[in-house]
């Protein structure tokens, strides 16, 4: 869906840039407006199928998806990832993702050596008769 489109839908014109807050009020208006639990049997289908637009128009201007109208690229990149490009944006991710490594390592590491004292520990209170086993 062009964001043109999810504008219209919303019930902006097709040539504003509305700010997240009042795209947020719009498609709350409009889901009061179209859910389907609030009309008869006989008119819930062409209910629904509104409501499914909306909620298309709603997520494809909050995704920031290319519009076809917009002066400039970085509120689309804002929008789409929550970071702007002037404080670093994605450069620093892997270093984001250490501390999760080393936390896995560890924890694989520890649990490793405390499965293999508790084995050596009971291998030494109750000795094999048996040759074949360790």
């Amino acid at each position: 869906m062009l964001a043109d489109e999810a504008k219209t839908l919303l019930g902006f014109p097709p040539n504003c840039r509305p700010s997240p807050s009042q795209v947020k009020a719009a498609y709350r208006r409009k889901v009061w407006e179209t859910h389907p639990d609030r009309f008869p049997a006989h008119e819930k289908s062409n209910a629904e199928c509104k409501f499914k637009m909306i909620c298309e128009a709603y997520s494809c201007l909050c995704s920031g998806a290319r519009v076809q109208s917009s002066h400039t690229d970085s509120y689309s990149y804002v929008v789409r990832t929550g970071v702007p490009r002037t404080y670093g944006g994605r450069r620093n991710q892997r270093l984001v993702g250490f501390p999760f490594l080393f936390i896995i390592v560890g924890t694989v590491a520890l649990a490793g050596s405390n499965v293999a004292r508790a084995y050596r520990k009971e291998k030494q209170a109750y000795p094999s008769h048996n040759p074949f086993l360790p």
